[in-house]
């Protein structure tokens, strides 16, 4: 595999384009620093297809990235290959307002291979290719201007893996016939609605334990405004204010901004400066939520009787037992929520009563909770016994 040079200039990056566009897939990586802003700060982005590798320096004077941005959003011909990319898709999301589409992200894949729920790149390297990447770069300042040898080496090994890693993962995936099993998971993950996060449903991310409508109508009010004035800043949400000091702003509102020089977390000089000014502001537009607006009750979830609770904790352990057998991570095939629902009895619009969920483990779920099937020890070991065949549908 070729491996380019760090490229800066726009008619290098617009030739590299041309030249990934003709391949069935590349893979795609980024380096970015986000301790200190609001907005991730993109510092480099690597891409490779079979042939050739590159990083890409989106901090060089003049470079125009459109091309590749379109190459990533815009071209359905070509598969773009992540690893646990949420946080490089937020990223190209915040740049172009859309998503890599096709895209293939082999830590999901990887739960279907029998690698766990959230292998690190490194162990998946390791476990495929059978040799060791260099970590010594890991933690690296990527903002900082010139990027060494050292830093590029480290970014550019990370696209050229994955390229090389993607098809083999596709060959096993074709050979156990799983192939299909993902495709909900791709499509989920390349939602744009995922990394679309207005101001005003900032709340929904803090825990408050109230369902006071005047209470929770002043933390929508206080959580836009502080994501707003983040954003504005472009500082992390914590440096204008932090959830604890939020929080007890919320449940203790002060009547003056003279009060918010004795609040916890905030410094005399909210007392008169300009953002303590437009938090009291927030804080009196903010009205009370309208029934429509109030969150469900915690759980979401049917209601357990303690014998439900019970069929529950059995299915988690049929799930366990199937996940094992199958190689297949237990999160991919089911989550606690479904597992409940089921056990309550619930039958419609459950994923685990559809397609190959179904096949690797609802049906059997769906007998153990019907009475059809028991858990039975024999010589020791654990194993599933089958009481009764399923009574045939009625025409």
């Amino acid at each position: 595999m070729r491996i380019h040079p760090l490229i800066t200039k726009s008619e290098d990056l617009r030739a590299l384009v041309d030249r990934l566009s003709e391949h069935s897939f590349i893979a795609v990586d980024t380096e970015f620093m986000r301790e200190n802003t609001y907005w991730p700060d993109l510092c480099l982005i690597q891409v490779a297809s079979p042939d050739e590798a590159a990083a890409i320096d989106p901090k060089a004077d003049g470079i125009e990235l459109k091309p590749l941005l379109d190459l990533f959003v815009k071209n359905e011909e070509v598969l773009k290959v992540f690893h646990a990319g949420g946080q490089d898709l937020e990223i190209i999301h915040n740049l172009t307002d859309k998503v890599p589409h096709p895209l293939f992200d082999t830590q999901i894949a990887a739960m279907a291979l029998g690698h766990g729920e959230q292998i690190g790149y490194s162990n998946l390297i390791e476990s495929l290719l059978g040799h060791s990447l260099d970590k010594g770069a890991r933690f690296t300042d990527w903002g900082r201007r010139p990027l060494d040898k050292r830093q590029i080496d480290y970014a550019i090994a990370d696209v050229t893996h994955l390229a090389t890693v993607f098809p083999r993962m596709v060959e096993k995936l074709k050979k156990t016939g799983r192939g299909a099993w993902l495709d909900e998971e791709m499509e989920r993950l390349a939602d744009p609605s995922s990394f679309a996060f207005p101001p005003e449903d900032a709340w929904k991310r803090l825990k408050l334990p109230s369902r006071n409508p005047a209470v929770l109508g002043r933390l929508k009010a206080l959580a836009g405004w502080r994501e707003t004035e983040a954003r504005s800043k472009n500082l992390p949400r914590g440096r204008i204010i932090k959830d604890d000091t939020l929080n007890e702003i919320v449940l203790h509102p002060p009547k003056t901004q003279d009060d918010l020089g004795r609040v916890r977390g905030l410094s005399a000089g909210w007392r008169a400066n300009d953002i303590g000014g437009r938090l009291m502001a927030a804080l009196e537009a903010a009205r009370p939520l309208d029934q429509d607006e109030m969150p469900d009750r915690e759980p979401r979830r049917p209601g357990l009787t303690k014998d439900a609770a019970l069929v529950g904790d059995l299915l988690k352990l049929l799930l366990k037992i199937r996940a094992k057998e199958s190689g297949v991570a237990a999160r991919l095939i089911a989550r606690s929520d479904d597992l409940e629902a089921l056990a309550a009895g619930v039958r419609k619009n459950l994923k685990i009563l559809s397609g190959w969920r179904y096949e690797q483990f609802g049906k059997d779920a769906l007998d153990l909770v019907e009475g059809r099937l028991a858990f039975a020890i024999e010589d020791g070991k654990l194993k599933m016994s089958r009481i009764r065949q399923e009574e045939p549908v009625d025409a």
